[in-house]
């Protein structure tokens, strides 16, 4: 367990308190959530820059690393759509959620077959991560008033949340695409055998 391994299991472990915060019935309560998701978002750059920057890297961070960032994004859509409650943020959550399934399992097979380099992270993904990142800290901190209907009654928070979620959700797509073109003919090549 080194410096960077310790950074990422902190960002698991945040999870839980991000929850709690997030359901403090206090007024502070989900402000304090969104700096909670915010200094995780920090360190899940800080962990990957120790871990290049000191020869940190390890099997254990490669595991750790993309799961701590698909849970704690995941556990963050999860709450804003219970607290909205709208097509608007669901839809977004379940395509965002979606595509982290589908790229983990196309990584996990890809893994079977000694292929797991050929589905490296690419620009996209890294651009998709920040927006996605940014929409949540800003749903998060613009608090439980949020009416999609009249949205531009609200805060600038709201705006700009949405607007970086959207952005998230086309690069999220986007990004989707490369990686099966990728695996795509590994896939049916190892189809074709059976």
């Amino acid at each position: 367990m080194n410096i960077a391994n310790l950074l990422t299991s902190f960002r698991i472990i945040c999870i839980p308190l991000l929850v709690f915060f997030f359901y403090l019935p206090v007024s502070w309560g989900q402000m304090t959530a969104a700096i909670i998701f915010a200094v995780v978002g920090w360190t899940d750059w800080l962990d990957g820059w120790v871990a290049r920057t000191f020869d940190m890297q390890s099997p254990l961070g490669e595991f750790l690393d993309p799961v701590a960032d698909k849970l704690m994004v995941a556990a963050a859509l999860v709450l804003l759509v219970e607290q909205h409650a709208t097509i608007w943020i669901a839809a977004p959550a379940l395509v965002i959620i979606s595509r982290e399934i589908t790229v983990s399992a196309l990584r996990e097979w890809m893994a079977e077959y000694g292929k797991r380099s050929a589905i490296k992270v690419v620009f996209v993904a890294k651009v998709k991560t920040a927006m996605q990142l940014s929409a949540i800290f800003f749903l998060l901190l613009a608090g439980k008033e949020a009416e999609v209907v009249s949205i531009m009654a609200h805060s600038w928070l709201y705006i700009v949340g949405y607007i970086f979620l959207y952005i998230a959700v086309a690069l999220t797509l986007w990004s989707m695409f490369i990686y099966l073109k990728v695996t795509w003919p590994l896939l049916v090549t190892e189809e074709s055998k059976k």
